[in-house]
């Protein structure tokens, strides 16, 4: 029973093995690709990577041009390649219309929110940046306290409340390429393009151990059967 078991498990890990490469594949595509227009709110609600009608939404490349409202930013808790600090999110009316939270990129510890809120420009912007699906509640080890303006997770329903806001897309979009007419004077420039795409890959790891113990099993089985 245990040989069959062991090996069943080897064959299941295998099957995740090239489903985990094409996943791979299909979003390195999917972020070298000719950035499109942000996809409709009913698109991206209640979107998530295991479903497979929104998946391939998730680091889509798209482009939007609006106003960024500057006084609203709010800072979110980060570590990255540049250290600990926070994620600058910012909210954008879109030229149609929509509210979109947009992460501006990395600021060190110690920035307030007021300081990175006039990193903002004025100005009309146009963004190109990677689709995300939001975050709500907070991190694996700390939940959002909106009520002392601590956040630690890119909750955009949970900030457009506690920004007051109103409704906003059901996502948001980390920025690769911002441009604006007029940048503020502010010597303090968030730091973009720093999202880290990264799948865990030991699936074939996982299926050497397990065809490994179906053959410790078939081995044992000889062994006694030769015993007895």
């Amino acid at each position: 029973m245990a040989l069959v078991v062991f090996a069943a498990l080897g064959v299941w890990q295998v099957q995740r093995l090239h489903w985990k490469h094409a996943l791979i594949a299909r979003v390195d595509a999917r972020i070298h690709a000719a950035p499109v227009a942000l996809p409709a709110d009913a698109a991206l609600a209640n979107a998530s990577v295991s479903d497979p009608r929104t998946r391939d939404l998730e680091y889509l490349r798209v482009k939007l041009s609006g106003v960024y409202q500057g006084s609203a930013t709010a800072l979110v808790r980060a570590a990255t390649d540049l250290g600990t600090g926070y994620w600058t999110m910012t909210p954008l009316r879109m030229d149609d219309g929509r509210q979109v939270w947009i992460n501006r990129g990395f600021v060190p510890e110690g920035t307030s929110p007021a300081v990175a809120a006039a990193t903002a420009p004025e100005t009309r912007v146009a963004v190109s940046g990677l689709l995300r699906f939001t975050e709500p509640g907070g991190s694996l080890l700390q939940a959002n306290r909106p009520q002392d303006d601590r956040w630690y997770s890119r909750d955009v329903a949970g900030l457009a409340a506690a920004r007051r806001l109103g409704a906003v897309v059901p996502a948001f979009v980390d920025v690769q390429v911002e441009q604006a007419a007029q940048n503020p004077a502010s010597a303090l420039k968030p730091v973009p393009g720093l999202t880290q795409v990264h799948f865990p890959d030991n699936h074939l790891m996982y299926a050497l151990t397990w065809f490994a113990l179906a053959a410790l099993s078939a081995f044992g089985l000889v062994y006694i059967w030769r015993r007895a």
